[in-house]
């Protein structure tokens, strides 16, 4: 692995990673597609590592969305199989890193097994205080939306009760920063409906690399564009350098 050095005061709070290619991995290796998603789930445990050795203290991992129930029924239920074995050889290492497990997204359409297995994970994992891994699970951006939406409604929120704020405290993301940095892999260069409203000021990561291909070495790369970015969230330098000063002096 290349090795590079990588200040503390650069690293995103919080990264999310959109894991695209595992198929076209598979297909270029003349293998089925899920040994792509075996490979796949390795890349995962490899970048949930070395964040946690980062310091990295919130990871989301685009896991599962509502729109892939479309594929066919013989891969989704090899999947949610893969999800079941990845839980039960992991929580182990999980915890021993201090690494909480959060999910965003619906449990209730979930196979029973599947659900029974990542709620224990969840209440394994509650008192995990290094990091917090989300898995994007059964999830769509603009269903999180319009449930907050409906939250607020079904507790008689007036109009001027709807704030940020208040559909903020009402998202799957609750109480975390949002994502300062989201990668996407294998070229494409879309969102595909993850995070719309956390994502408002992300700074975006595309990479040609398939999801099994992804190291360290292209975590690093990814971290070291991110450093090198500077983020105004819609503010002019003066307005930036003034707010800084005043952070620093507070």
């Amino acid at each position: 692995m290349r090795s590079m050095t990588l200040k503390f005061d650069t690293l995103p709070r919080h990264l999310a990673v959109i894991m695209d290619g595992n198929g076209r991995w598979a297909k270029a290796q003349g293998m089925p597609r899920s040994e792509g998603h075996k490979a796949g789930t390795a890349s995962a445990k490899r970048l949930v590592t070395e964040c946690r050795k980062l310091g990295i203290r919130h990871v989301t991992l685009y896991t599962f969305s509502r729109e892939n129930w479309a594929r066919p029924k013989k891969e989704i239920s090899f999947l949610f199989d893969l999800l079941v074995r990845f839980m039960n050889r992991e929580m182990a290492s999980l915890i021993e890193q201090g690494i909480r497990l959060n999910i965003l997204g619906d449990l209730s359409e979930l196979p029973l097994v599947t659900r029974q297995a990542v709620k224990r994970a969840v209440s394994q994992s509650k008192d995990g205080t290094e990091m917090t891994l989300n898995l994007a699970l059964n999830y769509s951006g603009r269903d999180e939306i319009l449930r907050a939406c409906r939250q607020l409604a079904a507790e008689g929120a007036r109009p001027e009760d709807i704030t940020e704020d208040a559909i903020a405290e009402r998202l799957y993301t609750a109480g975390q920063p949002d994502p300062d940095l989201i990668i996407r892999t294998s070229g494409e260069l879309r969102l595909s409906n993850f995070l719309l409203w956390q994502a408002a000021y992300a700074e975006f990561y595309f990479t040609p690399t398939h999801w099994p291909d992804f190291d360290e070495a292209h975590l690093h790369d990814a971290l070291a564009a991110f450093a090198g970015r500077g983020r105004r969230f819609g503010c002019t330098d003066e307005q930036l350098s003034s707010a800084q000063t005043s952070g620093h002096n507070a």
